[in-house]
């Protein structure tokens, strides 16, 4: 029990991404300390560094996601922060008071201007026992150094992220309803709505490090695995259809319309010459396409045949996809699986289960 508490506490702290945030804390210090460096004349072999940065780093490098990481909250909790700390300095004399005073101001500014940031209450108490640098420095050391630093950090935490294909600036992306109105996604009808996120969050009293949509779409993603861990038997297999109608990546746009209506379907897979799967095409591709299908085509939705069908759930429901092509290790396909195909399983289901109900009754 007592190895619980070198568990890691926060969620999805994943070695790859332990290891990503020591590489980003080492690549963007150092190249802080030496662009400021060189901005401020002291050369590139003179780290230009505020000690806050370090607590910085590990929150842009390790949480990313979270709304006290991101640009305005690093640039702007910094640097007001210290401006508050080297104005209580001015006017407080008491080094005692003055240390308090400075970082509870910070914390007060911090959150009217919506930057709140740890760091910042660093950056206040250096404002007020910074030592004779600092107090030589005055007024400018909110700037130079602090605003400084923390606005090469956040340039190179962008850059850094955008190269190892993380989130940020985190921004949640809301789903649409796909059909260009302001309905919530159907799968986003049912269930808890977002009024109950935030009577829980006042009921609970407390504050969390987490973005508020983004609670909501982690409890949505928590209802979503309950439902596929209870409905693991059914597999993506069971209820394919397994006679796929397809056609190549050469052919003409006016056959996909004849295939879709003679069929009555509204997704076709599209195959390259070796029968792997490259796309997907309905009627609203084709709507003035005029050439070939591969000139057209959208990204096929896939899933592997030992899949659980309900995991196929978020897909079918997102307003455009009306079908997920069901395919092996080499995008060859088995089958298909329909927004039909599904409702038809999760009726059986549900049927199933309310039986011995009935029966008892």
């Amino acid at each position: 029990m007592a190895f619980r508490l070198f568990v890691p506490i926060l969620a999805g702290a994943t070695l790859r991404e332990r290891l990503l945030a020591c590489i980003g804390a080492t690549i963007g210090i150092a190249l802080t300390g030496m662009i400021s460096g060189l901005a401020t004349g002291s050369g590139p072999l003179v780290a230009m560094l505020v000690a806050p940065m370090g607590a910085s780093a590990v929150l842009l490098f390790a949480v990313p996601s979270s709304p006290l990481a991101q640009p305005w909250s690093i640039v702007g909790g910094n640097t007001i922060s210290a401006l508050v700390g080297v104005t209580v300095a001015h006017f407080v004399h008491d080094t005692v008071i003055a240390s308090g005073l400075a970082v509870a101001l910070a914390i007060a500014a911090m959150s009217f201007t919506r930057c709140l940031h740890p760091p910042g209450g660093a950056a206040a108490l250096t404002g007020v026992i910074g030592g004779p640098a600092v107090a030589a420095a005055g007024f400018l050391f909110p700037f130079v150094p602090v605003a400084l630093n923390s606005i090469v950090l956040v340039a190179l935490g962008l850059l850094f992220h955008k190269l190892s294909r993380r989130n940020y600036p985190h921004v949640h992306v809301p789903v649409a309803s796909g059909h260009g109105t302001a309905d919530r996604p159907p799968a986003e009808r049912v269930g808890f709505r977002p009024e109950d996120v935030d009577a829980a969050l006042l009921a609970l009293d407390e504050t969390f490090d987490i973005d508020r949509d983004d609670l909501e779409r982690l409890l949505r993603q928590v209802e979503l695995q309950a439902m596929v861990r209870s409905q693991r038997t059914l597999l993506c297999r069971d209820i394919m259809s397994r006679d796929v109608i397809s056609l190549p990546v050469t052919a003409s746009a006016d056959e996909a319309r004849n295939l879709l209506i003679d069929h009555n379907i509204r997704t076709l897979p599209v195959v390259d010459a070796e029968g792997r799967l490259t796309g997907a095409i309905g009627l609203r591709e084709l709507t003035k396409a005029t050439g070939t299908v591969g000139e057209v085509m959208s990204k096929a939705s896939t899933a592997l045949p030992d899949m659980p069908a309900m995991s196929l759930l978020p897909t079918l429901t997102d307003g455009r996809s009306h079908a997920v092509v069901i395919v092996d290790g080499g995008r060859h396909i088995l089958g298909l699986i329909t927004q039909t195909d599904l409702l038809a399983a999760a009726a059986r289901m549900q049927q199933a289960g309310e039986a011995p109900l009935k029966a008892v009754a």
